[in-house]
């Protein structure tokens, strides 16, 4: 059996607002923006370079108990986890667009990361993993 995590849903509380933040401050490619009806949109983004990655959906928070998990989907520990292959220039780029780091860069045993918060408070890892001690090589 041969299986794969192909996307993951992010509650936002709005499609635009969402994908203007993904697309320019954290410079992800919008994949797909269709509509399916008059107040939802299949909207599919995903980090530049990722291939055939895990892509994020972003869906839009359609009543109370949705919008209450916006920015808490994982109450409140990291959630979503970014690799890239140099974290100095993408920490330096993401800081003068805004990003809200909640500490600076760090060297751990699987490689350096930092954590970040999107727009909505979700938090994040950044990460250039150190190659020689994961199994992703």
């Amino acid at each position: 059996m041969q299986q794969h995590l192909d996307a993951i849903a992010l509650v936002v509380r709005d499609y635009d607002e969402a994908i203007a933040y993904y697309t320019h401050v954290l410079s992800f490619v919008l994949l797909e923006d269709s509509v399916l009806s008059a107040d939802k949109r299949w909207v599919v983004v995903a980090p530049p370079g990722s291939g055939n990655g895990c892509k994020i959906l972003l869906a839009k928070a359609t009543n109370e108990r949705q919008l209450f998990a916006v920015g808490n989907q994982s109450g409140g520990r990291v959630f979503l986890f970014l690799h890239t292959d140099d974290i100095e220039r993408d920490y330096q780029r993401m800081k003068k667009a805004g990003v809200e780091f909640t500490e600076e860069p760090r060297q751990e045993v699987y490689g350096k990361v930092v954590i970040f918060q999107d727009l909505y408070g979700n938090r994040w890892d950044l990460i250039q993993p150190n190659y020689s001690n994961s199994k992703n090589q």
